[in-house]
């Protein structure tokens, strides 16, 4: 019997892991196969990090789910993730990365995302894993424990059977796409994007450019954007200590308004529409940090946050790079995974306001995207 009807035609089987040595025996076994599938279950409401609350590991073998609030030494795990002849599978991994970046300080690779690998079999750049299943095996999962709170103990049957399916179907998954994806040019293209995302969850979120993440600093002067600067600098640093999300700091809009208006006094902090609660907590050192701003000079000022959209030549630019775009797509690749109108507008703001910094690349003039982002430059330098 294969492995794809295995899994298909029977239910899933696990092992809860709640004991260091059952830990170090499930990742020995997984350390001598080529493929594995992994996921995690976490809780995520106000804290700044996810709160991990379970890990689901599957070998083709066994599916282990790894308790993590019982188990002390993640080592082996840590190997696991790390060993680079162990193809980690994941579906729109994310997340997922963050949590094991957060708790591990090691990403799983190499990495394959069955999401990723969709987009490139034209399933569309978002699709769902039970959507996949349904098209693939016209499999129908029961989703109905994600919302559940996955730090609760005992986990119920409902959980542990929900949390199982994630990664019992998602090896067989990989496999059948697998085998697509061999039929196209694109396999390496699909390597390349799961690298990238790798890469992107490795960088340290640094606290002096948390005010670019800010909606609306783009509106600001670069005197109030100095005053952002410091206070969103503040914010995430008081996020990060404190383990809570950045809107249960100070929320976003607030910050802004607080750069706007340079209140003086804590009545004007709620005259401008903070929350009493923010201002409660948060206010004396809000008008510390406006002090602050004041004594920095206007040379160390942030220049103003330029968007290309806001230029006059964008609206024709932008009409001709979507269609040069259109034209240079090969057959069979959907336009929107060779590039998304983000990826557009970057290469714009490259040549706009970067002046083509060679040491700043846009996404479109990396990896197997360059060939087609030089095309798409030569629209902008006509």
């Amino acid at each position: 019997m294969s492995v794809l009807i295995k899994e298909v035609q029977n239910p899933p089987h696990f092992q809860l892991i709640t004991t260091n040595a059952q830990l170090f025996e499930v990742c020995q076994q997984a350390q001598q196969k080529t493929v594995v599938a992994l996921d995690t279950e976490f809780v995520r409401t106000r804290s700044f990090y996810p709160k991990l609350g379970l890990i689901q590991l599957y070998d083709g073998e066994q599916v282990s789910l790894i308790d993590p609030l019982e188990i002390s030494d993640f080592s082996p795990f840590i190997q696991l993730l790390s060993n680079q002849k162990v193809i980690k599978v994941l579906h729109a991994c994310g997340e997922d990365l963050e949590v094991f970046q957060h708790y591990f300080q090691q990403l799983p690779t190499p990495m394959l995302d069955t999401q990723i690998m969709a987009a490139f079999l034209q399933h569309g750049s978002s699709i769902g894993f039970s959507t996949l299943l349904k098209h693939y095996f016209a499999l129908e999962i029961d989703k109905g424990a994600s919302r559940t709170n996955w730090l609760t103990r005992p986990l119920s049957k409902i959980q542990l059977h929900y949390a199982v399916a994630d990664v019992w179907y998602l090896l067989p998954l990989f496999q059948r796409m697998q085998q697509a994806l061999a039929q196209t040019p694109w396999q390496s293209a699909v390597e390349n994007d799961c690298e990238i995302l790798l890469e992107k969850y490795k960088q340290i979120k640094d606290s002096q450019n948390a005010y670019f993440s800010v909606s609306g600093a783009w509106k600001l002067n670069s005197q109030e954007l100095m005053r952002l600067k410091l206070l969103a600098k503040w914010r995430q640093e008081e996020a990060i200590k404190r383990d809570l999300a950045l809107n249960f700091v100070v929320r976003a809009e607030h910050l802004i308004a607080v750069a706007q208006h340079n209140p003086k006094h804590i009545s004007e902090l709620l005259s401008i529409g903070l929350d009493p609660q923010e201002i409660r907590i948060h206010g004396k050192k809000i008008l510390k940090i406006l002090e602050k701003a004041k004594r920095v000079a206007k040379h160390d000022y942030p220049v103003p946050i330029l968007r290309v959209s806001n230029d006059p030549r964008y609206r024709i630019v932008i009409k001709l790079l979507q269609t040069k775009l259109q034209e240079i797509t090969p057959q069979g690749l959907p336009t929107k995974v060779l590039s998304s109108k983000r990826m557009l507008d970057q290469l714009i703001k490259w040549c706009w306001i970067k002046q083509q910094d060679p040491n700043d690349l846009p996404d479109l003039l990396c990896g197997w995207r360059r060939k087609y982002g030089l095309l798409l430059l030569e629209v902008l330098n006509f």
